[in-house]
């Protein structure tokens, strides 16, 4: 087995026994797996001569994993600049493709979804807003940052992996953010959400190192 394969074994067995554990309270197995999860990508797209934005792109969003796996509002604030990072990177990494044509975003089917990326983004906002308390500017620094990132991947010829790994990206952060400031603490969804996010948010890692390496 080469060192990539090994690398793809070891980040995907990670992710699965990490999916395991995804509801449980914070502790230090739980955050390594979280972490070397991606962090294994990381280190494969280094190895296979990948785009350096798409390893760091993958380094932000290991940083952030090990920022959100661990208790408290700074951790939280930690883990969004990583991921913020992490999204401004993938958009760097979609823009400066030989492929990329920002006049795709004008044409069907890109205007059309970049319309409804911008409809999903004032809705977010404005669920968001009065829920998120002290991390309100933040969190609504977040939106166009992910959407953003969204729109550039419709910079690349449409059907390719690439899109479809960030609707997963971000479907995964609108999933968390619900879970975060708009389900109650009792609310019956909660039970499922954890199961939810980690599938698509490591599914779409996975698929950029894929569509890149």
């Amino acid at each position: 087995m080469t060192a990539e394969l090994m690398l793809w074994a070891g980040a995907g067995a990670c992710a699965l026994i990490y999916l395991l554990m995804a509801a449980q309270p914070p502790g230090l197995l739980r955050s390594a797996l979280k972490t070397a999860s991606v962090a294994l990508l990381a280190l494969a797209a280094l190895l296979t001569g990948a785009p350096w934005l798409l390893a760091a792109a993958l380094g932000l969003c290991a940083l952030g994993d090990l920022f959100l796996s661990r208790d408290g509002e700074g951790a939280f604030m930690a883990g969004v600049g990583a991921f913020a990072a992490g999204h401004l990177a993938y958009a760097a990494l979609f823009l400066t493709r030989d492929a990329s044509d920002p006049e795709l975003l004008l044409q069907m089917p890109g205007a059309a979804i970049a319309a409804v990326l911008l409809v999903l983004g004032l809705g977010m906002a404005k669920i968001l807003a009065p829920r998120a308390g002290a991390l309100k500017g933040p969190v609504l620094a977040y939106i166009p940052i992910i959407l953003g990132m969204g729109a550039a991947a419709l910079t690349l010829p449409f059907g390719s992996w690439v899109f479809a790994a960030a609707c997963a990206f971000m479907l995964s952060d609108m999933v968390l953010a619900a879970e975060t400031f708009v389900l109650p603490q009792d609310h019956a969804l909660r039970r499922i959400t954890p199961y939810a996010v980690w599938p698509l948010y490591w599914g779409a890692q996975a698929g950029f190192l894929a569509a890149f390496s």
